[in-house]
């Protein structure tokens, strides 16, 4: 029923954004930004009232007055009080407290709504603090804001890659664009049929909560559980972002790609379920502290502010704080061990090897990694207790029968991952030689 609803949601929303901000925007192309604004200011007018859009626009004067000073640490400050205030008790019920009645999924768009209005008018600021003459305008913040697809449900793009593909005069398609766009569209339709399937006639989400029942299962259906719950977030983030992907690809944009697939997922470096979220991470706290990424210290730091922000983010609660921690921790020691391995000794000993050993080996780690990433992970989507019972199952009550076969087949798997990753790799670098030529 959730699923369902959000669906509707997005649906009538991103519906009339196509057949009004469509329209006008090819009339009068160069002013198509401020189209897609007063459509985007309309639809959160009409759909959260006139109390809600002074809240998300109080908060966008503060910052960008914040933003006047041109000073990055009070930048950061700012933003991260006013996050706080949609996440923390009790700023964030006083704060939802003005918004009168209610209905389905009010709290999902104003958590939503206001959760994206603080990422976007941070980098907002950072990019105006960043700027050498002047200061971006609070119109420029508004037309940022206020694009509609983005607005309730992300990703985020960062403002400066926003500002200049929004301002690009010459509406041009590459070739076959439109082709690809219809069948990504087709694609999201037949995914989303499935979405709700499998969340009609499957327990995937409720079976974890009933521990005694998950006691009696065996090592291999706990295993292909919480590896399901995962897949399951995952399709529903990739759902939820490819339709909002293919909306804005129509308005001639490159919003940040979908996830990538849990499936394919065995670093921890390239684990993050909004795309978006993790760029605008990378690009103002974890690059910015860590800098070149070549010091142990540094880069401790400054995953370890990442970190906090994104439990900031996600609403500082218990499980959250526990499963910041093991993710932060994953990062940092898959850091060290690749540190400790590209030592002299290790480098000598690894070019004697064949192509095909050297895969192997990095596949025995990567299938290791495969499995913490997915225990880490769904202690925030299910619970503790039920994290707790798979790595028992795995690694104690089911050694050393279920835990070698289950990482012998994930092993395997990785092989075909990482021989897919070749290939693909080969074929852009022969796309990028033909481009160049």
């Amino acid at each position: 029923m959730w699923f369902t609803s959000f669906r509707n949601v997005i649906i009538f929303a991103l519906s009339g954004h196509v057949l009004f901000g469509k329209i006008c925007s090819l009339t009068v192309p160069q002013h198509r930004a401020v189209v897609y604004m007063l459509y985007g200011f309309l639809a959160v007018l009409s759909s959260m009232g006139p109390v809600y859009l002074m809240i998300i626009l109080s908060h966008c004067l503060v910052l960008y007055s914040i933003a006047l000073a041109k000073q990055k640490w009070l930048c950061y400050v700012a933003g991260l009080c006013c996050l706080a205030s949609f996440k923390m008790e009790p700023f964030s019920s006083w704060q939802s407290g003005f918004v009168m009645g209610a209905f389905d999924l009010q709290d999902v768009l104003f958590y939503g709504g206001s959760g994206f209005t603080i990422m976007r008018c941070m980098s907002f600021a950072l990019e105006s603090a960043e700027k050498k003459e002047g200061i971006y305008s609070i119109f420029d913040l508004l037309k940022y804001n206020f694009y509609l697809p983005f607005f309730f449900f992300g990703p985020v793009m960062t403002f400066d890659q926003f500002l200049a593909q929004v301002s690009t005069r010459e509406l041009r398609r590459k070739d076959d664009e439109m082709r690809n766009i219809r069948a990504h569209a087709l694609i999201h339709v037949g995914a989303i049929i499935a979405v709700d399937i499998f969340f009609h006639f499957f327990y995937i989400l409720t079976l974890p909560s009933d521990l005694k029942f998950m006691n009696r299962l065996s090592d291999w259906s706990l295993a292909g559980l919480a590896y399901s719950n995962l897949v399951y977030d995952w399709v529903k983030a990739a759902v939820m972002f490819g339709v909002i992907n293919t909306i804005a690809r129509l308005d001639h944009l490159d919003p940040p790609q979908p996830p990538k697939c849990i499936t394919m997922l065995y670093v921890f470096a390239e684990t993050h379920f909004d795309r978006g979220i993790n760029d605008w991470l990378c690009k103002y706290v974890y690059d910015h502290i860590g800098e070149n990424h070549d010091n142990i210290i540094k880069e401790l730091m400054a995953s370890i502010s990442t970190f906090a922000i994104t439990t900031l983010w996600l609403g500082p609660c218990e499980i959250i704080y526990i499963w910041s921690v093991f993710n932060c921790f994953g990062l940092n020691f898959e850091l060290w061990v690749q540190k400790f391995f590209q030592q002299a000794p290790f480098v000598k000993l690894e070019d004697k090897m064949s192509v095909a050993m050297s895969r192997r080996i990095r596949a025995v780690f990567g299938a290791v990694n495969f499995w913490a990433i997915i225990l880490f992970n769904i202690l925030a989507l299910n619970s503790l207790e039920f994290a707790l019972l798979v790595t028992k199952r795995l690694l104690h009550t089911g050694f050393p029968v279920s835990t070698l076969s289950i990482w012998f087949i994930t092993y395997c798997g990785v092989q075909l991952i990482k021989e897919h990753e070749r290939i693909m790799a080969i074929k852009e670098e022969k796309t990028d030689k033909a481009k160049a030529e």
